[in-house]
This record gives C-alpha cells, structure tokens and sequence, in this order.
C-alpha cells in the first residue's frame, strides 16, 4: 500500500551551491510544502499543487518551522562515542590516550551494537540522516553500524579502518587481512539497501606501504566505493608523515602513489595543504571534508573554505566525532562560521545549510539520492523549530528575513531545534 504525506511549513531547498556567482539566498527556494510517497520526494510548491498531486495523501502542518533536507555527516568515527570531549590532547596524543584504548573493545560484537544503536540515536535527535564513518579494524564494528542502519532504513556509508603499524598490539591487522576483511565486507554489504562502503585506511601513518599498495589493489577492484582517509590535519602530523615517507613529494603523493587518490576519494581535514595537493585534489574531483570542531577542539588549524571553494574544489562538513565536540550539525555549522570569521571570510547561513546538506552529500558522491528536496530524492528530512528556546525565540522576533532567523538557530540551536527528523519519509 502507497504511504502519502505532504508536510507544510517554510520547505527549503538548494536550485544551485550558494558558493558560485550570485547572491547567496537566491540559490534557494522556499516553498508551502512537500509532497512524498514511499520513501521519495514527489515534489515541492505551493500545498494545493502538492495536494493536486497526492489527493489522498495525509497533511502534518508544522506551522513556520523549517523543513528541509536531513544534514548528511560526511566523516565521523562512530566507534569513539564514548570518548567525545576528552580533554586536552593533539591528534597523536589523542588516539593513543583515548581512541586505540576504546577502538580496542570493538572486536566484541555485542558492545559495538550498543555503540552503534547509541550513535544513530544520537545523531538523529540532532537531525542528522546520513553519515560516513570509520569503524575499527575489526569486521563486527562494520557488521554492527550497517545491521543498526539497515533496521532503520537508513542511508550510511561506513568501512573497517585498516592499520599495520603505530598502533597498539591487538588494533593491527596486515596488508592481507585488510584486503581480505575488507573484500567480504563490501561484499556483504556495499549496495545493500541503503548502504555503501568505503575503503578506509586510517591514514598513512598507520599503514606501511604495503598496505596502502593493497588498500589501492582494493579500490581498483571495487572503483564503485568511495575512499576515506585523512589528510594533513595537523603540522607535526605531517611532519611525520615526511618522516616515514622520505620519498614522497608531500603528503597527498603517499596516497595518489599506492592509487589512493581518486574522484570518490574523501579527505578528511585537508588543512595545510601545499599547491600541489589542491591541483592534485581539483583535477580529480576529490571530496574534501571540513571538520570545524574537531579542529578547534584538538587544536589543528583553520580550513581554508573560501579559497579551496573559489579553486572549485568539493568540499563537505563533518562533525568528526569524537574527535569533534558534538554531535549536532548545527554547532558544526556554528563552528564553520567562526573559523570563517578568523580567516576574514564568514560564511552566509544558506552556505552553512548547503555544506551540510548538499556539499556533503556531493563530497559522498550522493547528492542525487539525498542532501535536497526535489523531486525523484529520497525523502530524509529535519524539521527545524527557529524558536526553540527563549534566547533564540527572542532573537528570531527581530529577525528581518527567513535567512536571519536561520542564522540565530544556527548560532545557538541544538537538539531542541529539532522538530522532527523522518528517514525515507518515515519519522525517525
């Protein structure tokens, strides 16, 4: 039987990136409602259109509240939710002292459900429909993410983290087993559903040439998944990453070497770039993925959004967690605009919605399945209340625009905000 549901509010969505020429604002359109039938977007305009269209569909009326596509997260770690916000380390310090200890208990299927239920619940509440994770190096923590996915309908793309090296006894695997785990793994699940995998290996410290050389056999094999893997985050990283590749011309050539540099490549951070990399990353349609709060909160540098956005790079938004402090979309957003501020280029709040919505969706090579309402797009959505607490129901009063009352929820929103969030048209 045929579900119908038209939803009527102020429906936003994206007829181009707010980045190119123009006034920002005028890359959107607001409409009266949206109409969807199992699963899908059937369209978006006025609600007698949308009613002409689905007659017999059910009408939820969310007043003014924002209705818009669900915010897709384009790198977290799902496995370090039980260590977000742990105080005071860099990145090297960080895994060590936090992420290897808790990536450790993965092997034990049981405890990486939990987590893994944990996590989707959480980013949901925050509205949050899509994310691409790493797991563990251990096959249950794939097993675990996609299986929570699945029972909820929902699309992720997620892959076993690969290391050999610098990492604790009992979190190595070698280059043969992580083809191999990783090999029976896409074939278990990429394309199931609504599930994708992407070869992850960590990054090149963690792994000998050997196994970027197999990680890059893998991808060859299976040029349909995407790639994720993290790219000079912080500068003592990099000079590490020198270190163990005396040969390479500089951080980027450690992956592009062992054919890890690809169009559905995704590189998470990208901060201290050198020109070679962003010819490099620009010639092929690489996805980059801005990682705002992580990189305040561990202290790794300021991404540079309005000059790689101008080379015509693609990039997307991520909360990182657990190495970013939240779990919202919107404090990511809000951290965006900040680390704009620094850089003397502050983003306007529909740049802010696009990153976490299309640009990820774009940068995970999915912008025509999720990250827009248009018509034939599946049906993930958020419903934002712009008046969610006193302090910005105040500040919305006096909001002279839609764009201004959106930058207020943007700014200081947080699950509160969030009205109701529904994944392929079912609410979560």
């Amino acid at each position: 039987m045929s579900t119908e549901i038209i939803l009527k509010g102020q429906v936003l969505s994206f007829s181009r990136s707010p980045f190119d020429e123009g006034t920002p604002q005028d890359a959107t359109q607001v409409s009266e409602a949206v109409a969807i039938q199992d699963g899908l977007v059937v369209g978006t305009g006025s609600l007698s259109d949308m009613q002409a269209q689905l007659p017999a569909a059910q009408l939820v009326d969310h007043g003014d509240k924002l209705i818009m596509a669900g915010f897709v997260d384009a790198h977290v770690h799902y496995p370090q939710t039980a260590i977000i916000a742990s105080w005071g380390k860099r990145l090297i310090d960080w895994l060590n002292a936090y992420t290897f200890p808790e990536e450790m208990r993965f092997g034990e299927r049981a405890y990486a459900d939990e987590v893994a239920n944990r996590y989707l619940d959480l980013t949901a509440a925050n509205g949050t429909t899509t994310v691409c994770s790493f797991c563990t190096i251990h096959p249950e923590s794939v097993d675990a993410i996609f299986s929570a996915a699945q029972t909820r309908g929902q699309r992720i793309v997620a892959g076993k983290t690969c290391m050999d090296r610098n990492a604790p006894d009992g979190l190595r695997d070698t280059p043969q087993t992580a083809y191999d785990d990783s090999d029976a793994l896409i074939a278990r699940w990429h394309g199931v559903d609504r599930l994708d995998y992407a070869i992850t290996p960590r990054f090149s410290p963690t792994s000998t040439p050997e196994q970027l050389e197999a990680m890059g056999a893998l991808w060859a094999k299976h040029p349909d998944c995407l790639m994720q893997t993290h790219l000079s985050e912080q500068v003592d990283e990099i000079a590490w990453v020198k270190s163990l590749f005396p040969q390479a011309r500089d951080y980027l050539d450690t992956y592009e070497e062992f054919g890890l540099l690809g169009a559905r490549g995704l590189y998470g951070h990208a901060i201290h770039l050198e020109e070679r990399e962003r010819h490099r990353l620009r010639e092929f349609g690489a996805g980059l993925v801005h990682c705002p709060t992580s990189n305040t909160f561990i202290g790794s540098g300021l991404f540079d959004m309005n000059g790689l956005m101008a080379e015509g790079q693609r990039i997307g938004l991520a909360t990182d967690t657990g190495g970013g402090s939240s779990f919202s979309m919107l404090r990511t957003m809000a951290a965006a605009y900040e680390i704009g501020q620094l850089r003397g280029t502050p983003l306007h709040a529909t740049q802010l919605l696009w990153l976490a919505t299309q640009g990820s969706a774009a940068a995970l090579r999915l912008e025509d399945k999720v990250g827009n309402l248009a018509a034939g797009m599946e049906a993930d959505l958020v419903v934002l209340d712009l008046a969610s607490t006193p302090a910005i129901a105040q500040r919305t009063a006096q909001a002279q625009d839609l764009w201004e009352a959106v930058f207020a929820t943007i700014m200081m929103g947080d699950d509160r905000a969030v009205a109701e969030v529904r994944i392929a048209g079912q609410v979560a």
